[in-house]
């Protein structure tokens, strides 16, 4: 059996084709895994349970199925769904999971976590995840009206774009310090993220051997899957039409 990791899916009405990707994937994969990881920006963005979208209750079918079919799904937030709360995760038969999450993986003990609190050289960006992931700006934000917060999901997503043209790919990328400090932090040797949109198998040295950090891709042009089992890690392609192919080992 496998057990899959996906992330940065960004699903969205105006993206359809990525939301049909995303149900064949439950529909023919990840029912006969052991389980499915999500790993964060599972939607494009995400104003609250109390507002749901002709996707999200594709995707709540989908993994409804997933879960009757006794196929455990586990879901961490990301930068850009981190609202998403127990009423869709209930719906949907979702686990949520702290924003950092050590599991053991076929005898292996592996940190999965979304990948933006890696990003420190990007000060602004960390500035403004703190402020949203507090009460108070949350609590403030959930008492907007829907047509509210959509206005601001869509200029915050807006300034979000402006601010990363603006930026180097190495700011927006993660910082090789956080990187080892999170492994030592941790004592792990294998890591799972998404976020930055780069997939990749990298390769770190620790105090006391080397490591290994597993990056997810996002599913604009294809999809992005680890699939995990008693022999390994695998980052493969999930491509919009025809079989998945490896990427990375």
């Amino acid at each position: 059996m496998t057990t899959l990791f996906i992330s940065d899916l960004h699903l969205d009405d105006g993206r359809p084709e990525s939301t049909a990707l995303f149900e064949q994937f439950v529909d023919e994969e990840a029912m006969r895994s052991d389980a499915l990881y999500i790993l964060g920006d599972l939607f494009e963005y995400w104003i609250g349970d109390d507002a749901p979208t002709a996707t999200s209750k594709r995707v709540t079918t989908a993994l409804t199925a997933l879960g009757n079919a006794g196929v455990p799904c586990f879901f961490m937030h990301g930068n850009r769904d981190f609202l998403l709360g127990e009423e869709f995760a209930r719906e949907s038969s979702l686990t949520l999971l702290p924003q950092e999450h050590v599991i053991n993986l076929y005898g292996k003990q592996v940190l999965l976590l979304h990948g933006d609190t890696l990003c420190t050289d990007d000060v602004a960006y960390q500035k403004v995840r703190q402020e949203v992931r507090s009460d108070k700006w949350q609590n403030w934000f959930l008492a907007q009206t829907v047509d509210q917060r959509i206005a601001f999901a869509l200029e915050a997503r807006e300034d979000s774009r402006e601010h990363q043209s603006n930026l180097s790919m190495e700011i927006m990328d993660v910082n090789p310090g956080a990187v080892c400090r999170i492994f030592e932090q941790y004592g792990v040797r294998e890591m799972i993220h998404g976020h930055t949109h780069r997939p990749a198998v990298h390769e770190h040295i620790i105090s006391g051997g080397e490591a290994r950090r597993y990056v997810l891709g996002d599913w604009y042009e294809q999809g992005s899957v680890i699939r995990a089992d008693a022999d390994g890690l695998r980052l493969d392609r999930y491509p919009f039409n025809g079989p998945a192919a490896t990427l990375l080992t």
